[in-house]
């Protein structure tokens, strides 16, 4: 949830209060043939937002280049904005650096933070942390509450400076209470988390407020998070899911998961198994590997009503392929029973060993039996054995009976290696956490 926004910098233009509507085009141009800085800005502006005359990205970098070959600040800004975005002029990381430059040897705030921008991303300068912090710290000085965050950003993730949680909150702080839906939410999640403050959800919770009354996803999702566990407020279904569906409708994955979920068991919405697939699918079609898991699942459900094998195995497969354990596990009962796949032992034997070798009990004890019985590999006791050993040490009952039939068909010289390799695969393949 801390993990760093990337900023798309917003092209920020002059004060339009100057220049409306029913500003006198003739008589701006007039002012800026003479060559009046703020004339040949606003000219630019215009040009740029198509206001009192047709937008025309090609005239405002005319206009814009003319003042800040004058030395006018706002003008160099917005030119390099030009060069940033390619608009009205070539795509240049170059020009724009050296635009922002010079605007911001004349303090503008702006331009400060985009210059700390491109160091940051390495953007016509060779990335640089140091100096992406050093510029924002500049601006963010100013009050300029998108350096506020962006500074606060590299303080939590030690770039540029020393790893500090505590100034990161500080500068998180400054932004947010300038509004920055940003720095609301990492400040948000700094309460939740308990990172550089003392964990407080009452806080975490009036910080994602906000930022989720701007219409912000992640925070959206967190207040359903919030509502689903009972952090700092009442346990509520009804209102996680309803901030889940705000967030998921925006396309958050994570939201569109929980709100599948929901469907799924019924919890805070109607049971309904159509729409707990749609929600699912959602995120499933963006990679959520635990929502292709579910939907795996549902598909092959004995019974349901939309029971249907090679669905089944096409999401479990999308899920395996990321290291999904259960789905791991799930594609080689498939294979095993040749449910939407032709039966192949071997393959089923591949993909319990997957997630055999991630911890996963059922799967352990899965692969000893393939070992014991001789079905997609060669028989050999004393593996089936050491792999029944290592699911009874994780608790599953029937592997330790298997085990113990199993050693008695061991030499005491062949039950002591399977012994050894039993400790060693315990030792190596227990569960990702």
């Amino acid at each position: 949830m801390m993990v760093r926004v990337l900023i798309i910098w917003a092209v920020l233009l002059a004060p339009m209060g100057a220049v409306s509507a029913a500003t006198d085009i003739a008589a701006l141009q007039a002012r800026a043939e003479q060559g009046d800085a703020d004339a040949l800005n606003n000219l630019g502006v215009m040009y740029e937002n198509g206001q009192g005359v047709e937008q025309d990205f090609r005239q405002a970098a005319s206009w814009y280049r003319k003042a800040a070959e004058q030395g006018h600040a706002l003008a160099q800004f917005n030119l390099g904005v030009m060069y940033d975005n390619g608009q009205g002029v070539g795509q240049d990381y170059r020009q724009a650096v050296s635009w922002y430059r010079k605007a911001a040897k004349q303090g503008d705030a702006d331009a400060l933070n985009n210059l700390g921008v491109m160091y940051e991303n390495g953007q016509g300068v060779e990335q640089d942390f140091r100096q992406a912090a050093g510029w924002y710290r500049k601006a963010a000085e100013q009050g300029h509450a998108l350096a506020q965050f962006n500074l606060g950003v590299m303080y939590k993730n030690g770039q540029g400076v020393g790893q500090d949680f505590r100034q990161a909150v500080n500068w998180y702080r400054r932004s947010a209470e300038q509004g920055d839906v940003d720095a609301q939410v990492n400040l948000g999640g700094s309460y939740y988390l308990g990172q550089g403050v003392a964990k407080d959800y009452g806080q975490a919770m009036a910080w994602f407020y906000k930022a989720a009354e701007q219409g912000d996803a992640i925070a959206q999702f967190f207040l359903g998070e919030m509502f689903l566990y009972g952090h700092g407020v009442e346990q509520d279904y009804q209102q996680a899911a309803s901030w889940f569906r705000k967030a998921a409708e925006q396309g958050h994955i994570d939201a569109q998961f929980n709100l599948g979920l929901a469907y799924s068991f019924g919890r805070g919405v109607e049971k309904n198994d159509l729409q707990a697939m749609i929600w699912l699918r959602k995120a499933a079609e963006q990679n959520h590997a635990n929502a292709q898991l579910m939907l795996g699942a549902m598909y092959a459900a004995d019974g349901g009503r939309m029971q249907d094998f090679q669905q089944s195995v096409s999401w479990y497969r999308k899920a395996a392929e990321q290291g999904n354990v259960r789905a791991q596990n799930s594609l080689g009962v498939m294979y095993f029973a040749g449910r939407g796949v032709a039966q192949d032992y071997g393959q089923s034997v591949s993909w319990y060993r997957k997630a055999a070798e991630q911890g996963d009990a059922d799967a352990q004890y899965k692969l000893g039996a393939m070992y014991d019985i001789g079905l997609g590999v060669a028989q050999d006791f004393s593996l089936a054995y050491s792999w029944y050993w290592v699911a009874a040490a994780m608790g599953d009952k029937k592997a330790a009976e298997n085990r113990d039939i199993t050693a008695k068909q061991l030499s005491p010289s062949q039950l002591a290696d399977a012994q050894k390799r039993a400790g060693e695969f315990f030792a190596k393949y227990q569960p990702k956490e």
